[in-house]
């Protein structure tokens, strides 16, 4: 089994503005805004990897984590129209749908270790239904771990049904939830809210749920949607919130960037290279020490480029999803599915050892390489 390593690498820098991030990487320090940025700014890429991988073996060695899972959008229907969705639609839209509860059963299997549930706002299901379809699949699948409704969706339950915070993630922990996704947090500025999505919750709001859940023993993700009317400095600070959040009430499990998928909405003329995708990964695990995992969300970013990102800091590839479609809403570009076999050929293909896991990134199985 691969334990964790501290093996230094004699890095090169051609950017002498990274040498100081690697004295404070190399010495356990807490690397600052200003560091942050110089790790997003620099042209070093092959530097800023050596030093984002040497951080994450510190941590996992040459593990890298993936899940048996299945994505379920319950419904596109959705009050809200933010300027960066493909996937929302209003009632009565073409492509407008509502799942039942036969078919959101019917797309799991037992010995799958995670279902991921997002969906839009929807304007007329009582609260039930959504607290109905965790208890369905946690009765119908008990083995399974429930990852349910972004903080977006959270707040949004607790306006539209005059419930308080603890109400509504009391009575989904009781029906089955055991962690929440990192979606709804876009980016922590207030400049992008208020031209993007100026109808959702603010970083606030974001982060003061994402606490309570924590201290409620809920497990939760983070993101940061990249790649559109963002600056370099709004991402760094969007990092540095969530270290704040993490350190104040520990409990997310990893940090997932998320490239903007231009689809219809063409905030920009063109997604986020490869290179981009790159520099971001890196710099979140060189700025993130207290979160445990990054993630390389090959469906945003795409098989090869997932691969890569291994050797820059990803510990994690999400999952083998099965279907997915609030990034191909946007036409993301990679297969909607990618089954365990194709995981394991990632994971291998950049050198890494591959370790099956559950929600909760207990280890159900250490693949030989």
């Amino acid at each position: 089994m691969t334990t964790a390593t501290t093996d230094t690498p004699n890095i090169r820098f051609r950017d002498p503005a990274l040498e100081p991030v690697w004295e404070k990487v190399q010495g356990g320090e807490r690397i600052s805004f200003e560091d942050g940025l110089s790790c997003l700014q620099t042209s070093d890429l092959v530097a800023l990897g050596q030093m984002a991988d040497y951080a994450k073996r510190r941590l996992w060695g040459e593990k890298v984590y993936f899940v048996f899972n299945r994505q379920i959008n319950p419904t596109n229907i959705c009050v809200l129209s933010c300027t960066f969705c493909d996937f929302a639609k209003k009632k009565g839209d073409a492509g407008a749908y509502e799942m039942e509860m036969d078919e959101i059963l019917g797309k799991l299997h037992p010995d799958m270790h995670e279902v991921h549930i997002v969906g839009g706002h929807h304007p007329d299901w009582p609260f039930e239904r959504y607290e109905g379809i965790v208890r369905g699949i946690h009765e119908a699948f008990p083995s399974i771990h429930i990852k349910a409704w972004t903080a977006a969706e959270i707040d949004y339950f607790c306006k539209r049904f005059r419930m308080s915070e603890e109400e509504v993630l009391g009575r989904m922990k009781d029906a089955g939830l055991v962690s929440m996704p990192g979606g709804g947090a876009e980016v922590f500025s207030p400049r992008v809210r208020r031209e993007l999505f100026p109808g959702k919750n603010t970083a606030e709001r974001w982060l003061e749920i994402h606490r309570l859940a924590h201290a409620m023993g809920i497990r939760s993700n983070a993101t940061l949607l990249y790649g559109h009317i963002e600056t370099l400095e709004e991402r760094v600070h969007h990092m540095e919130l969530l270290r704040e959040a993490e350190d104040e009430a520990p409990g997310f499990l990893a940090f997932i960037p998320l490239e903007y998928q231009v689809g219809d909405t063409h905030l920009v003329a063109r997604q986020a290279s490869a290179v981009e995708d790159l520099r971001t990964i890196a710099t979140s695990r060189l700025m993130l020490d207290n979160i445990p995992h990054i993630k390389a969300y090959w469906v945003m970013i795409g098989e090869a480029t997932a691969s890569i990102a291994l050797n820059f800091g990803a510990s994690d590839l999400d999952g083998t999803i099965g279907e997915e479609r609030i990034a191909h809403a946007a036409r993301a570009a990679s297969p909607v599915g990618l089954a365990r076999n194709r995981m394991l050929r990632l994971i291998s293909d950049a050198g890494k050892t591959a370790v099956e896991r559950d929600a909760l990134y207990n280890e159900v199985h250490v693949y030989d390489n």
